[in-house]
């Protein structure tokens, strides 16, 4: 990424110098910078709130809660972690934060289930479980995205909660797709792969 950025950094001052553009570049770059320091600091308050929210959640059991009801489901796409293990808890953990948008809670959880889930694996691959839970938590079922949320509220949205619907539904279809497709690759590698 680095590499990408400092050729779209110096292309685009190389551009602006041989079409005689340098001081509209100056003023777009002075420009871009105060609404991003802008944008940064209307996110704050937003984010806080969820934050505050979410580590209530996590104080009062609500996500602990959430993490027994989701159990029965979460071991049948894991059966090959034994139960009572640690990982199983922390991709419980993961999911339940994930649900409710607070995805600065979900990383460390996520995080913590990778470690013991290499703690589980024999081989120096990603084994089913990590693949599995890979794509659960990339595509994560989100009931409250709270960090689209702020971004709406500090955009000037009218409605900023009106896309809760729109992404429950996107985020179920993609956990679904994510959960068909694992299942699907599982089983062609467990026939020999692809011939």
């Amino acid at each position: 990424m680095n590499i990408v950025f400092l050729f779209l950094v110096v292309s685009s001052v190389v551009v602006s110098a041989l079409s005689g553009n340098m001081n509209q570049l100056t003023e777009a770059i002075a420009l871009s910078a105060g609404e991003a320091v802008e944008r940064i600091f209307g996110l704050i308050g937003i984010l806080t709130l969820w934050l505050g929210i979410a580590k209530i959640a996590e104080k009062s059991g609500l996500l602990e809660t959430v993490t027994k009801l989701l159990q029965p489901i979460v071991r049948i796409l894991f059966p090959s972690i034994p139960k009572g293990h640690p990982a199983m808890g922390a991709i419980l953990m993961n999911i339940s934060a994930n649900l409710f948008g607070f995805g600065s809670a979900a990383t460390p959880f996520g995080l913590k289930a990778m470690e013991h889930l290499q703690k589980l694996n024999r081989s120096n691959q990603a084994s089913q479980a990590m693949c599995t839970f890979l794509a659960i938590n990339t595509s994560s079922v989100t009931l409250i995205p709270s960090t689209i949320i702020a971004l709406r509220v500090n955009a000037g949205s009218a409605n900023p909660m009106e896309i809760i619907g729109t992404i429950l539904f996107a985020t179920t279809v993609s956990t679904i797709v994510a959960i068909v497709a694992d299942f699907f690759f599982r089983l062609r590698s467990e026939k020999g792969g692809w011939r």
